[in-house]
């Protein structure tokens, strides 16, 4: 399918590994322009280097701690700068923890900070340009908000959820969309340090219906069809991609 992403421009966070490192591939992959950020130089780097190898434009590169204070807008200013314009914008930064009821409040407030704060932050730093071309598509590599368990993450998703719920309605009539992807269990190199083969299989055949975990690119080829023009009519909307491990019908 071919998705008129060529000539677009991307901003990707948390880039240097994992879903964001996935996602930015994709969308080279589909002729679009890149700026990269994460913390890790080094990890930026390489994964320029594979883009380059693929046969693609080498992604702009910004190094970045999304949690100093000023870091959405300094962001926003440098990938405006390299690319002239910010069509696309991919939250990926961010993690989370399990927590207790005495965890210490800097642990929920750290979650808090990166997964809605910064990305609230930097969605409204690059709006106005969306605005101005009528055209744009943010979208946040969230998870699930339903209360599971006490995860750090939880709250933070569902603040971030009802902002962009609220967002859509506001910027929709200026050709802008505003969408998150809630990973279920997506290998990575931290899950397979974490956990044998044998717990993986055994959980996977007990609470995933597809009976395996995700791989990275099945999460991403969602992403990069939710950036390009084919789901300009997708907004608003909170898109699972877990094998069906979501319990919750709606």
């Amino acid at each position: 399918m071919e998705l008129g992403l060529d000539g677009k421009t991307a901003l990707v966070t948390g880039a240097s590994a994992g879903l964001g490192r996935e996602i930015a591939q994709h969308l080279a992959a589909e002729g679009v322009k890149l700026c990269i950020a994460a913390r890790r130089q080094e990890l930026l780097d390489t994964l320029a280097s594979q883009i380059v190898t693929a046969g693609r434009q080498r992604p702009h590169i910004v190094t970045i701690d999304l949690m100093q204070e000023d870091a959405p807008q300094k962001l926003a200013r440098e990938a405006l700068k390299r690319l002239g314009r910010i069509d696309i914008l991919i939250h990926c930064a961010g993690g989370s923890s399990k927590m207790s009821i005495d965890s210490p409040e800097e642990k929920w407030q750290d979650t808090v900070t990166m997964k809605y704060t910064r990305v609230r932050q930097l969605t409204l730093a690059v709006l106005a340009g969306m605005i101005e071309h009528r055209w744009g598509r943010i979208i946040n590599i969230s998870g699930k908000s339903e209360p599971v368990e006490l995860l750090s993450a939880t709250p933070a998703n569902g603040a971030w959820h009802a902002f962009a719920k609220a967002l859509s309605r506001e910027v929709g009539k200026h050709g802008v969309t505003v969408n998150s992807i809630a990973p279920g269990l997506i290998m990575s190199e931290q899950i397979r340090r974490r956990h044998s083969e044998q717990y993986m299989s055994e959980r996977a055949s007990r609470e995933i219906p597809v009976g395996r975990y995700g791989e990275p690119k099945e999460l991403a080829c969602v992403a990069a069809f939710l950036a390009s023009p084919l789901a300009s009519y997708i907004t608003g909307a909170i898109i699972p991609v877990d094998g069906g491990l979501r319990r919750f019908a709606f």
